[in-house]
């Protein structure tokens, strides 16, 4: 059993965001990568899930990609908080391909989840770390 309800969990809890780039995917890839960068998130982990399962176990799956992006003031604030934010750690930005040329960029927000299940405080500090964060991907967004 779980302990959260799935079915009331609502997208602003849990910070998702999600775009559609109509470009090819590693364009796409490519454009996410320089619109982090350009609002403060570093991208110090990428890789290719299709990519390794197409290749370890024949999965015949559609370009998907992973980018591990990371604010290093905001990582520190949270790191503050509580080190045990760092099993989340960093903020992935997904871009998978729904179609040749249309490619869906999906974000969820670490740092809300972490309150959600428990991992981080459910205080002022965090509560400020939350804003703050969510201010730099709704950034993000706007750009892509």
């Amino acid at each position: 059993m779980l302990p959260i309800d799935p079915s009331r969990i609502e997208p602003d809890d849990i910070g998702e965001g999600q775009a559609t780039l109509e470009m090819e995917h590693e364009e796409a890839i490519e454009h996410v990568r320089e619109t982090c960068e350009a609002c403060g998130f570093g991208v110090p982990v990428e890789f290719s899930p299709s990519e390794l399962l197409n290749e370890k176990v024949d999965a015949d799956r559609d370009p998907y990609y992973v980018l591990g992006a990371c604010n290093p003031a905001m990582a520190d604030r949270a790191l503050d908080e509580t080190l045990r934010i760092g099993a989340l750690f960093p903020c992935n930005m997904v871009v998978w391909e729904e179609e040749p040329g249309v490619q869906r960029v999906y974000h969820l927000s670490i740092m809300r989840i972490a309150r959600l299940i428990g991992v981080a405080p459910d205080n002022e500090d965090w509560e400020s770390i939350v804003e703050d964060t969510g201010e730099i991907v709704d950034e993000f967004f706007e750009r892509l």
